[in-house]
């Protein structure tokens, strides 16, 4: 078991209320342009499992039951692209997150795009853009600091 190096909320607190705001506003606009919180949610889990970020897996998939996303299509996230129980738009979105994700190895290669702007349009396309974004930063954010998801007993 690893112990929390730094709370970045007490170490760095503007620097935070920063990365909350941008957050809100990322929510904010997937709302404005009509993307399903849903798909924001699993876009958020898949980055946090290819980052291996146990505290935002935690909340993300806390917060994914509660919005109602069936337990069977979050067991196979990792495998989304062998099942056919994710929407078009949800596949999009999870091949965008993924290659954001993982830009070292495939920098968003245009067949990824190409694919993408077939479901998506250019509006939601840039949102999750920035929503893919911002879990990766949470994500590293909470690995550096060894942020905690908090024990349950259920």
């Amino acid at each position: 078991m690893t112990e929390r190096r730094m709370d970045l909320s007490e170490t760095t607190p503007e620097l935070y209320r920063a990365m909350r705001e941008l957050e809100l506003s990322i929510q904010r606009e997937l709302e404005r342009v009509g993307v399903e919180p849903e798909v924001y949610e699993l876009v958020k889990i898949r980055a946090s499992q290819l980052n291996g970020c146990a505290f935002c897996l935690d909340m993300h998939l806390t917060d994914s039951r509660r919005l109602g996303i069936a337990q069977q299509r979050l067991d196979v996230l990792p495998a989304w692209r062998e099942v056919a129980v994710y929407s078009e738009r949800e596949r999009a979105a999870l091949e965008l997150a993924e290659a954001i994700t993982l830009v070292g190895e495939s920098h968003v290669d245009d067949e990824v795009w190409r694919r993408v702007r077939e479901v998506l349009s250019e509006p939601e396309a840039a949102a999750l853009t920035w929503a893919a974004t911002g879990i990766n930063t949470w994500n590293r954010l909470a690995i550096t600091s060894r942020a905690q998801p908090p024990e349950r007993r259920e």
